[in-house]
């Protein structure tokens, strides 16, 4: 059964994402949450972020790309130019 996500559920995730001190993994990030749900209900809101372009994985960690993101530009600002 799946379980679709409220829209509280869905700023609850991301707010917590955009709070974490550094870059969340998965499991790290369903802990920490304020509310407990599901994971399969927390693994189709991260699929609803990256699909709509809000976040990013690197490696295993979750980057929040949307809005302004202070973690993200000092991330691109030191990366290794190709």
């Amino acid at each position: 059964m799946v379980h679709e996500p409220r829209l509280d559920t869905i700023l609850m995730v991301e707010k917590a994402i955009q709070d974490f001190p550094s870059y969340p993994k998965k499991m790290e990030l369903w802990r920490s949450l304020p509310k407990k749900m599901q994971y399969q209900t927390f693994k189709r809101v991260l699929d609803y972020f990256e699909a709509s372009g809000k976040i990013i994985y690197n490696s295993s960690e979750i980057i929040y790309t949307g809005g302004n993101n202070p973690k993200l530009k000092e991330m691109i600002r030191t990366a290794v130019k190709l």
